[in-house]
C-alpha cells in the first residue's frame, strides 16, 4: 500500500471572482495531484465547486424555483455533473482515471455503512483511481450536513488512516493576529501549548471568516490526535503540494500529536450522531479520563441511561455536569444498560477497544 494523502479544495480556490469554476486552477491543481501519484501517493480528492459550478448552468429555468434549499439542490445536481466532466477530462490528460463519491453524515453513522464507504474507496485507490469525493448536496440538508468539506476530508483522513491531510483555501495558513497587521506572521508549525484557538481566532481576521479558520483549526487538531498530520495552506499557489511535500516551509503544519485504532477513528466521525447518552459518577469519569490506564465503561459506575439504543449503537458518555467526555459503541442495548445501573460485577458496557474520548 502506498503512502496516502487527502487534499481537500475549497470552493473559494476552486471559483474566479465572478463565482464560475477556473479552469486554470484546477488544470495546475491536477497536474500536481498527478506528479504526486508519479510519486507513489495515492490521492484521495475532496472537492467543494458543485453549486458555484451549477450557478452558470440553470439559467434561466432556476428562476422558477423559489424555496431556497430546492435552488441549492438544483445547483449542486446540475454542478456536480460539470465539475466532475472538468476532473474527468483534466485527469485523463494525464492518464488517471477518477471515480465520483458522493457522501452524507449517514454514510459515518453506523458501522456497516462506514465499513462498506471505506470498503468501496480502498477499492478505487487498489485500482489506481483517484476518487473524487464531495458532499451530496442534493440530499444532505439539516441533520444529514457537514459542518463544511473539511469535516468530510478530516473523517475520510481518518477512514483510511492517511498519513497526510491538506486543506487547501485562499489563505496562506494560520495567522497569529490579524493579517492587515504589519508584525503578523503566518503560524508555520502549530503547538498546543503556545496557541490557544480562540485567542488566535479572536484576534485574526482572514478571507474565510472566523468562524471558518475556527472550524479548520478544530479539525486539523482532531486529526492530528488521531494520527494525521494536517496542513492548512493556500490551494491557489501553483506549487503548494510540491512545497508541502518537500522541504520548503508553506501553510501551518499540525505534527501528530496521537495515534488510535481504526475503531476509534470510526467513533470520532460518531460523536455528533449517538443514539443515546449515559451518565457516569465522578469515579468512573476519572478512571476514564485518566491517560495512565485503560479503562472500560462498566455498570457500577453509570448513574443515569438516557435514549434508546440497541446493541452496537453509539451511545454519549457524561459527566453528572452534563460535560461530554466521549462515545463509544454499546456493548448491550437501553433496556439491559438501566437494569444493570450500579451493578458489581457486570461485562462492560463500553469496552475501551470501542471508546473515544474528547480532547
Amino acid at each position: 500500500m502506498g503512502k496516502r494523502i487527502v487534499i481537500k479544495i475549497g470552493s473559494q480556490v476552486l471559483c474566479d471572482l465572478d463565482g464560475a469554476l477556473n479552469r486554470g486552477v484546477l488544470s495546475n491543481l491536477v497536474d500536481q495531484i498527478a506528479d504526486l501519484r508519479d510519486a507513489g501517493w495515492q490521492v484521495l480528492l475532496v472537492s467543494s465547486g458543485a453549486v458555484a459550478a451549477g450557478s452558470n448552468l440553470a439559467g434561466e429555468q432556476l428562476q422558477r424555483i423559489s424555496d431556497p434549499v430546492a435552488r441549492k439542490q438544483v445547483l449542486a445536481a446540475t454542478g456536480q455533473v460539470r465539475l466532475m466532466e472538468t476532473y474527468r477530462e483534466l485527469f485523463e490528460d494525464r492518464g488517471l482515471t477518477v471515480a465520483q463519491v458522493l457522501a452524507t453524515k449517514s454514510d459515518f453513522q453506523t458501522r456497516r455503512h462506514y465499513l462498506n464507504m471505506r470498503g468501496c474507496v480502498e477499492a478505487l485507490l487498489s485500482a489506481g483511481i483517484v476518487p473524487i469525493i464531495n458532499e451530496n448536496d442534493v440530499v444532505s440538508v439539516t441533520e444529514l450536513m457537514f459542518t463544511d468539506n473539511d469535516e468530510l476530508a478530516g473523517l475520510l483522513a481518518g477512514m483510511v488512516n492517511a498519513e497526510l491531510l491538506c486543506l487547501l483555501s485562499a489563505v496562506p495558513g494560520v495567522y497569529d493576529g490579524d493579517p492587515e497587521d504589519a508584525g503578523t506572521r503566518c503560524i508555520e508549525r502549530w503547538d498546543d501549548e503556545r496557541y490557544k484557538i480562540e485567542e488566535i481566532v479572536s484576534r485574526g481576521a482572514s478571507a474565510l471568516g472566523r468562524g471558518g479558520m475556527h472550524n479548520k483549526l478544530a479539525i486539523a487538531r482532531k486529526v492530528a490526535g488521531l494520527g494525521t498530520e494536517v496542513i492548512i495552506a493556500d490551494g491557489t499557489d501553483p506549487e503548494v503540494l510540491a512545497k508541502i511535500l518537500g522541504d520548503q516551509a508553506t501553510g501551518t503544519r499540525f505534527p501528530v500529536t496521537g495515534d488510535t485504532s481504526p475503531a476509534k477513528k470510526w467513533l470520532a466521525s460518531a460523536d455528533g450522531h449517538a443514539a443515546g447518552a449515559i451518565t457516569v459518577n465522578q469515579g468512573a469519569a476519572e478512571a476514564l479520563l485518566d491517560r495512565n490506564h485503560l479503562a472500560s465503561l462498566l455498570p457500577v459506575g453509570i448513574v443515569a441511561v438516557d435514549g434508546y439504543f440497541d446493541r452496537g449503537d453509539v451511545v454519549r458518555i457524561l459527566d453528572t455536569q452534563g460535560n461530554v467526555l466521549g462515545c463509544g459503541q454499546a456493548g448491550y442495548d437501553h433496556e439491559e444498560a438501566a437494569r444493570l445501573i450500579g451493578q458489581r460485577g457486570q461485562k462492560p458496557l463500553v469496552h475501551y477497544d470501542y471508546l473515544y474520548l474528547m480532547d
